[in-house]
């Protein structure tokens, strides 16, 4: 499937906006332009896996605890990833659950161009929407 993400001028980090017709497709697009910040995507396998659950009170939160859970995994286990499965459902208290299996690999010196070194997702200029054919978002990126 082809990237629907494209990245936008900015003076001092990085955003970006994506696009899918749906929010788990939103979601894994999210993730990619989160790591094609960092690297050619087509040099990263998909040796490891990941898994993880996070509950969030707004879908916006949800994204954005999404991208800062795998920073956390680029830092703590120094991995990149290049593919996402993502599973969102509405819990019974109106709260929004993912499940997200990440699907990378070690970083590798040598196989692994480091463009940019993403530190962390910032709030500011954040939004997730539903649009006509789906939905949309934008995330700044602290690098």
């Amino acid at each position: 499937m082809k990237n629907q993400y494209t990245f936008l001028d900015h003076t001092a980090d990085v955003l970006f906006q994506a696009t899918a017709k749906t929010i788990e497709e939103l979601f894994r697009q999210a993730g990619l332009a989160t790591f094609a910040t960092m690297t050619d995507l087509e040099t990263v396998g998909t040796t490891e896996k990941r898994k993880f659950t996070i509950t969030a009170n707004t879908i916006e939160y949800l994204l954005f605890d999404f991208l800062d859970e795998l920073l956390m995994f680029k830092d703590s286990e120094i991995l990149f990833f290049s593919d996402f499965k993502i599973n969102i459902q509405k819990t019974e208290e109106e709260k929004f659950q993912l499940n997200a299996v990440c699907f990378g690999e070690p970083v590798t010196e040598g196989k692994h161009d480091r463009k940019l070194d993403v530190k962390a997702i910032t709030l500011h200029l954040f939004e997730v929407k539903e649009v006509k054919d789906g939905w949309s978002c934008q995330v700044l990126l602290d690098i």
